[in-house]
C-alpha cells in the first residue's frame, strides 16, 4: 500500500467517522430545546422527558465526537505535514476559534444537564440555546478552513513565501458562505430525519404511543423545513463552485466537453476513455441554467485541464447523484408531511406514511458521506486549490497502515458502544410515572 493511498484512507475513514457525530451535535441541541421550550408553554410533561433524553443523547455524542475530533487535529500533523506547515498560520485562528466554541457548548451542555430543578426553567431552557448556539458555531468555523482550501484567500505570496496573512480573510473566503450554508442546513436535515425515522418505526409497533407521537413531530419539522430549503443551498453552491472550481463543478456533472447550453445528467456512469456518461438522462441546457441561470452559457469541461489535474470523474459524479437523490427523497417526505398537515391540521399517522418515513431516515446520514465525498474528492489532485498538491503535502513516514489499521480498530469500538448508548435512550418509551400518569394505560391514550 502506497504511502499516499494509506494517508488518504485513513483521513476519509476519520472524518468519514468524525462527521456523523459532527452531524448529529449539531441537530440534536436544536430538538432538545424546541422540546423544552414546549415543555414551558404547555407543561405537558412529555416534552421534558424528550428534551432529557434528547440531552443525554447529545452528551455521549459529544463526548465521541470530541475523542474522533481531536484524533482528526493530530492526523493533520501526522499525514500531511506541508499542509500544516504552510496552512496552519492562515488557518490556524478558524481553529482556534472553533475550539473556543467547542469548550463553550461542553460547559452549557454541563450545565444543561445538570441544571434541571436546580437553576430556574428559563435559565436552564437558555443554557440549552447555548449549547445549540455553540454546536452550530463550532460546525461554521470548521466547515469555513475547509472552504478556503478550496477558495485560499487571506494571504499573499512573494514566490513561495508567504509575507502577510489575514486569517479573517481567510476565514471570509468566497466559499465561506455557500459551504457553512448547506452543511448547517445538511445537519439540521440528517438529524431531524434520523430521529423522526426512529419514532416512526417505534409508532409502527406502538401506534397510539404519545411519546413516540410528539418526538416524531418535533424531528420532523425541524428536519422537514431544513430538508426543503436543502436544494435551494445547493442551487447556491453550486453557483459558487462553478465561479470558483469550475473542474471540480465538470466532474460532479459529468461535463467532459466545454460547450454552451451544457445538459444536466442525472444518473448515468462516466466514461472517462470516452468522453461520455452512458445511462444518464440528459436535460438540455439543465447545467448552463443551474450553474449561471443562462441557457446559453458556457461551462467548462475536463477536457480542459490536463488529465493530472482532473479529479476521480466517476467517484466524484457518482457521489453527487447519489447526494441529490437522498436530498430529493428527503424533501417529497417533507412536503407529503406539510401538505396533510394542512389539510388536516395533524401529521400523518398512517401506515405508509410512517413506513415510508422509516424508510427513508438513514439517508440524511448518507447524504451528508457522499456530498463530503464531492468536496474533497472533487477537489483532487489539489490539498490546497490551485497551491499545493496532495502528493506534496503527505508525510514521507512510512508504515501508515499500522496506524490505519490501529483507527479502524478504534472507530469500530467505539461506534458499536454508541449504538448500544444511544438504544438505551431513544428505544423505550417512558414509563407511565414518569408522565405523571398513576394508570398504565393512560400511557397510550
Amino acid at each position: 500500500m502506497s504511502n499516499l493511498l494509506a494517508a488518504r484512507l485513513q483521513m476519509a475513514m476519520s472524518l468519514g467517522f468524525h462527521i456523523l457525530f459532527a452531524v448529529v451535535g449539531i441537530g440534536l441541541p436544536l430538538l432538545m430545546v424546541v422540546s423544552e421550550g414546549l415543555w414551558l408553554r404547555t407543561k405537558d410533561p412529555t416534552y421534558r422527558i424528550l428534551a432529557r433524553r434528547w440531552a443525554r443523547g447529545a452528551a455521549i455524542l459529544f463526548a465521541v465526537g470530541a475523542v474522533s475530533g481531536t484524533v482528526l487535529s493530530f492526523e493533520l500533523g501526522l499525514l500531511w505535514p506541508a499542509f500544516m506547515k504552510f496552512a496552519g498560520p492562515i488557518i490556524g485562528v478558524g481553529f482556534g476559534l472553533e475550539g473556543f466554541a467547542f469548550f463553550t457548548e461542553a460547559i452549557f451542555l454541563g450545565i444543561y444537564i445538570y441544571g434541571w430543578d436546580r437553576i430556574p426553567p428559563i435559565t436552564h431552557w437558555l443554557a440549552g440555546v447555548l449549547v445549540a448556539f455553540s454546536g452550530a458555531l463550532s460546525g461554521v468555523l470548521v466547515v469555513s478552513t475547509n472552504a478556503w482550501m478550496n477558495t485560499p484567500t487571506g494571504f499573499t505570496r512573494d514566490g513561495s513565501t508567504t509575507t502577510s496573512i489575514d486569517p479573517i480573510g481567510a476565514l471570509l473566503n468566497p466559499a465561506m458562505v455557500s459551504e457553512t450554508l448547506h452543511m448547517t442546513l445538511a445537519a439540521y436535515a440528517a438529524t431531524g430525519m434520523l430521529v423522526a425515522g426512529i419514532h416512526a418505526f417505534l409508532l409502527l409497533r406502538d401506534r397510539g404511543n404519545p411519546f413516540h407521537r410528539k418526538a416524531l413531530a418535533i424531528a420532523l419539522a425541524i428536519g422537514g423545513v431544513a430538508s426543503v430549503l436543502q436544494p435551494m443551498s445547493g442551487h447556491f453552491s453550486a453557483q459558487v463552485v462553478a465561479k470558483t472550481q469550475p473542474i471540480k463543478l465538470a466532474a460532479m456533472e459529468a461535463q467532459f466537453q466545454t460547450e454552451r447550453r451544457a445538459p444536466l445528467r442525472i444518473g448515468g456512469f462516466p466514461d472517462p476513455s470516452t468522453g461520455t456518461t452512458p445511462y444518464a438522462l440528459e436535460i438540455p441546457a439543465g447545467l448552463s441554467i443551474l450553474a449561471y441561470n443562462d441557457p446559453n452559457a458556457e461551462v467548462a469541461g475536463l477536457e480542459s485541464v490536463a488529465p493530472k489535474d482532473r479529479p476521480p470523474v466517476r467517484v466524484v459524479h457518482v457521489a453527487f447523484q447519489i447526494m441529490v437523490a437522498c436530498g430529493t427523497a428527503m424533501a417529497l417526505v417533507a412536503l407529503w408531511a406539510a401538505w396533510f398537515s394542512w389539510r388536516h391540521r395533524r401529521l400523518p399517522e398512517g401506515l405508509a406514511f410512517l413506513t415510508v418515513v422509516t424508510l427513508v431516515s438513514p439517508l440524511g446520514m448518507l447524504a451528508v458521506e457522499a456530498g463530503w465525498t464531492v468536496t474533497e474528492v472533487g477537489r483532487q489532485p489539489w490539498i490546497i486549490q490551485g497551491l499545493m498538491r496532495t502528493t506534496e503535502a503527505v508525510t514521507p513516514v512510512t508504515g501508515l497502515w499500522v496506524s490505519l489499521l490501529g483507527y479502524s480498530t478504534l472507530y469500530a469500538i467505539l461506534g458499536i458502544v454508541v449504538v448500544w448508548l444511544l438504544s438505551r435512550e431513544f428505544l423505550a418509551s417512558p414509563r407511565p410515572d414518569e408522565l405523571g400518569l398513576a394508570n398504565p394505560g393512560e400511557a397510550h391514550s
